[in-house]
């Protein structure tokens, strides 16, 4: 009777694998990248845990983060005046500073007041309206972008909320408040002579970009390269034939 047995032959693996393996990072360099993030991002209380568990010197104080994170918090909420209003109190000088982050807020919270009228019982358009004129269409002749961003938000008023096109839909989606929110963040620390973006967001660019140079240099490289995220569950499940299960 014949038998047959699964191959346990390991798969040869590429040099450069074996390469990266040999390089061991330093569990402190780990820890100070974490903290950046959970500091830039704007996660006071993790970053304040973090940073005694890994007995690191706080990046910022823990009052400025939380300021920071409430700001970002009003906008994903869509409560954009309070957000302003305590961006006002913490960095004063941001928007007087910055008429294109200005506006974006302000066209955000058009967008906002539009969305409450469409929702509303009677859809009452005016205080969109007595909003777009007070505060929006000043501004708008200034810049031919204002301008533009004004007009297709006004169009809102115009089109049934269930019939937008693609590009008007997408202002009454998560991801204009995201964009702004990101952008607010990014503008206090501007502010506050700290860096923009946390430091691991540069080190997945730099790497992106060294992968591709190697590749159009043609170096040998495998197929793909995993960040190492995952670490080695990924690892072993591609060795048995199979992708992990993303929770």
């Amino acid at each position: 009777m014949a038998s047959s047995t699964a191959s346990t032959t390991t798969p040869l693996r590429h040099a450069f694998e074996r390469r990266v393996e040999d390089i061991k990072p330093l569990k402190s360099d780990i820890n100070a990248l974490i903290l950046d993030y959970l500091t830039t991002e704007g996660y006071p209380s993790a970053a304040a845990k973090f940073s005694k568990e890994a007995n690191l010197r706080p990046q910022q104080e823990e009052e400025s983060v939380k300021a920071r994170r409430q700001i970002q918090h009003s906008i994903h909420s869509g409560n954009i005046q309070e957000a302003v209003d305590a961006l006002n109190e913490l960095e004063p000088q941001v928007l007087d500073s910055n008429p294109s982050l200005h506006f974006a807020l302000l066209r955000l919270q058009l967008v906002e007041l539009i969305r409450t009228c469409n929702t509303s019982p009677g859809g009452d358009i005016t205080p969109a309206l007595n909003f777009a004129t007070a505060q929006l269409a000043p501004r708008a002749p200034t810049n031919k972008e204002f301008m533009e961003d004004l007009e297709r938000t006004m169009a809102l008023l115009v089109f049934p909320s269930d019939s937008l096109e693609p590009p008007l839909a997408a202002l009454l989606q998560p991801g204009l408040r995201q964009s702004v929110a990101d952008r607010v963040n990014k503008a206090i620390l501007a502010c506050q002579n700290q860096r923009r973006d946390a430091a691991i967001r540069n080190l997945v660019r730099l790497r992106a970009w060294a992968e591709n140079t190697a590749r159009e240099t043609k170096r040998d490289l495998p197929a793909a390269i995993e960040l190492g995220l995952d670490g080695d569950e990924r690892h072993e499940a591609r060795q048995n034939g199979h992708e992990p299960m993303v929770t």
